[in-house]
């Protein structure tokens, strides 16, 4: 499955990032490619546990 990855900066300094096709599946990084790659494991996980 492809997803994609969304990040945008919040006004505190911290990027949050998200996969819009998996409800749920954000992550906070101190940089945005912090926050991806976070999201990107998340996803992952996520994928792995559905039947």
């Amino acid at each position: 499955m492809k997803f994609t990855i969304e990040h945008e900066r919040e006004e505190d300094g911290r990027w949050l990032a998200e996969v819009p096709e998996l409800a749920g599946v954000l992550a906070y990084g101190a940089t945005s490619d912090e926050a991806m790659a976070k999201a990107e494991v998340l996803a992952l996980r996520v994928l792995s546990f559905e039947p």
